[in-house]
Order: C-alpha cells, then structure tokens, then sequence
C-alpha cells in the first residue's frame, strides 16, 4: 500500500483520533461503527484522512481483519495520551472533580497483571477518588453487581458479549508450561484450572473435547499464581491469556500436540456511567493496549 503524503501543516483532528482508537481497541470496523453511533462507511472514511494528515499507513487492512502498522502501534501511544488529557482538561476546566468510592470487581488476571499500572494512571488524573476492590471469578462478580454491590467489573469472555460488556480488547489464549520442562505428547494432558465457572476451563475442555485427546483435573485452584506455578514446575498446563505468560513459560502449540484455543476477551461491565466509572475504564484500555503492543 502507498504511503499517504501528510500536507504541510497538518493537525491531527482528535475526532479523527477517537475513530482510530475505537477502532483497534474493538477489533474491527463494524464495532466500531456500533460503539460511535456512525456507519462503517464513515469510520473507513475517519481512517483514511487521519492516514493522510499522518502521512502514513496505520492499519493493513485485508478482507476480512486488518493488522496495526509499526507507524499505527506509535500513533496509538500518543492517541490515547492526547484523548485522555483532553478529556482530564474539560472535566477540570469545567470544575468538575472526581470524587468518592468506586466498587469495582476485578478477574484475577486482570488484577495481578494490570491493576498497578491502572491505579497509577488513574490516582494521577484523580487523586480524590478512591477505589474497594473484589477480586473473582467474572460470572460470580457479575451476579454481585446484578445486586447492586458493584459499580463496574472488569472480566474475560471466550464469547462475543452482545449487550452488556464494553470490549476492551481481545488476544489469543494459550497453554502455558514450563520453558524448561520436557513435554510428552499424546498422554492424557494434566490441566490446571480454576474451580467452575471459569471461562478458561470450559475453553480448554472444549477444545481439547473437539480434539478427543484426553486430559485430567490435574490441578485445581482459585488462584492464577496456582495455576501459573503448576505450569511452570510441569505439574500441569494451564489455559491463559498471552498477557499472562512470563519468565519460565512456553505456550504449547499444535506440534506439541495441543489444540488451538479460542480468543479472549477482556470487557467492562458498567452498572452506571458516571465520570470515576468511565475514567477508570479509560485507564484500563489504555494499559491493556500499551501491554498488548509492547509499549
């Protein structure tokens, strides 16, 4: 694809800004369209003009997906800090303050790998704020909400959720096992999993069903360190998210044997649309994203 040619003195328009940001923060186009309220049409249209202004390619785009360019991954960076700043800007010029609790429940993989980074971001923006956390499984936060004891409950899906979840972003789920240990295929595969309902679990039992390759409960916890540090000793593998896989973790592949694993993905669950709520959802995108390319 040809490069655009940026005309002298060009402005990023922060609209043009938004519609790129929704747009690799849902996955597609047609989403979108959806979260903006605009036709497909004229979210294409966004991107093309803020390609040109930038003078350059910022998403490959094929029939069906598209791919964020090295030039797209630096324009997200700085999308997202200027969005968010002008947004911090109005709420401050206009004298509003954020203030009092949120009660905000939280998937264990969401708190144990992000939860520093989004406190940061968000107590920088709004110090008076302050947050109770309840860290779970996502269906049971869910139904804690349904009562009315959460404001908003961050969680994963292996599922498209039509009505009532904000996708965050979505990033392939993996089998972790130890970097160092010695994978045997064809036995019966040791799982480490959380107690049900677990996304996860139901995700690597199915695939794993869809294969006829056996397996046993070989490991049960309520923990995502547990599951992690069965993995790591070779004691059983267990079903995550990319993000999730560190230092002393390889993801077993079909030439180990393993099948492939659905998507996951992370979404917001809002019981209300208050300024705090809607912040710190901002700040959990944003550090997703910055994770998911690297930064």
């Amino acid at each position: 694809m040809d490069t655009p040619n940026a005309p002298t003195g060009a402005v990023l328009d922060l609209t043009l800004l938004r519609t790129f940001l929704e747009v690799v923060d849902c996955g597609g186009f047609a989403l979108a369209a959806d979260a903006l309220s605009l036709t497909p049409s004229a979210v294409s249209g966004h991107i093309k003009r803020l390609e040109v202004l930038a003078g350059a390619t910022l998403l490959e785009r094929t029939t069906r997906s598209f791919e964020v360019t090295p030039a797209g991954e630096t324009l997200y960076a700085y999308a997202r800090n200027i969005v968010d700043l002008e947004r911090e800007a109005r709420a401050r010029l206009s004298g509003t303050r954020l203030k009092g609790r949120l009660r905000v429940g939280s998937s264990e993989d969401f708190a144990g790998a992000w939860l520093a980074e989004v406190l940061s971001a968000f107590h920088r923006g709004h110090p008076e704020a302050s947050i109770e956390l309840k860290v779970g499984v996502t269906a049971d936060l869910l139904r804690q909400q349904a009562r009315g004891k959460l404001d908003v409950v961050f969680g994963k899906q292996c599922e498209r959720v039509q009505d009532d979840g904000e996708l965050l972003w979505e990033e392939e789920l993996v089998w972790a096992w130890g970097a160092d240990k010695v994978w045997t295929p064809g036995r019966p595969v040791p799982l480490a999993v959380f107690p049900e309902p677990c996304v996860y679990r139901e995700a690597a039992i199915t695939a794993l069903g869809k294969a006829q390759q056996e397996w046993s409960p070989a490991f049960e916890s309520g923990s995502m360190a547990g599951c992690l540090a069965a993995a790591l000793a070779g004691f059983a593998v267990a079903p995550v998210a990319r993000s999730q896989l560190r230092e002393g973790l390889r993801p077993l592949s079909l030439d180990d044997g393993m099948p492939e694993l659905p998507m996951t993905r992370f979404y917001a669950f809002l019981r209300s649309a208050q300024p705090a709520v809607q912040a710190l959802v901002a700040a959990v995108r944003q550090t997703g994203q910055r994770r998911r390319f690297g930064r």
